[in-house]
């Protein structure tokens, strides 16, 4: 299940070269939450799509908004914060069911190689 839901995911960042995650409209802050399979972590949902990110605006994150994020600028920037503040990512992340967590260097890689340098 995880390897699918892998590779949809870089199908799709390949072909747009940016993944998207949840940026709180005030205070522009991002959505990062208690990792659901790894004890004493967070993870940080990222999304290959706009409307994958959208349909989870709601709830307690209906003060959020989809934002994009280059690939470029998350290997150039996102990855030394996030990897200072331990934190992991979680890939399309589902409305229910199980969750794809990758550790940061592992999720990195992946995206890595579908970079257009």
């Amino acid at each position: 299940m995880s390897d699918v839901v892998l590779e949809k995911f870089l199908t799709d960042v390949k072909a747009t070269q940016s993944l998207w995650a949840l940026q709180d409209k005030a205070s522009e802050d991002w959505v990062v939450l208690d990792s659901i399979n790894f004890e004493n972590a967070e993870a940080m949902p990222v999304w290959s799509q706009q409307e994958l990110a959208q349909s989870h605006c709601i709830d307690e994150w209906e003060n959020y908004r989809p934002a994009q994020i280059s690939l470029s600028e998350w290997l150039e920037f996102w990855v030394e914060d996030l990897n200072e503040d331990g934190v992991i990512v979680g890939v399309n992340w589902p409305q229910e069911g199980d969750c794809l967590e990758m550790e940061l260097a592992e999720f990195t890689q992946a995206v890595a190689a579908v970079e257009k340098l």
